[in-house]
């Protein structure tokens, strides 16, 4: 399971703080864009009627800052799973280079979209991912 997908990201103006970088929360915002736009490009339409997925945790390490201007490159795949869980991975680059911004390691939960009760990963969606 370490197919990549990436998504390209125009850092705004919105995205800046007071220190004039982008906001550590702006960052984990892009993690969350990542992995969802990749669960919309890997999964048929009737899957993702059928399954949510929310996150459990999410840790983060910051390593250089984007600012306004520049694009940010989102690269996932998903690593170990067990029962309804697994774990996603998000790097964060300077769009062109391989400057790492920011890392980031999510645990997500597969739900049941109608029951939104947890729902084990099969292989199926395993193949997807």
């Amino acid at each position: 399971m370490s197919r990549k997908f990436s998504l390209n990201i125009p850092v705004s103006e919105t995205d800046i703080d007071a220190l004039g970088h982008v906001n550590n929360v702006v960052y984990l915002r892009w993690v969350q864009e990542v992995s969802a736009a990749h669960w919309g490009h890997v999964a048929p339409k009737e899957l993702q009627e059928k399954f949510l997925w929310v996150v459990l945790r999410h840790e983060i390490d910051f390593h250089k800052p984007a600012f306004a201007g520049e694009t940010v490159t989102g690269v996932t795949w998903v690593g170990g799973y067990q029962g309804a869980k697994f774990e996603r991975f998000v790097s964060l680059y300077r769009a062109g280079t391989e400057e790492l911004l920011a890392a980031a390691k999510t645990t997500w939960c597969l739900l049941d979209a109608k029951t939104l009760r947890p729902k084990r990963i099969e292989q199926n969606l395993l193949d997807l991912l």
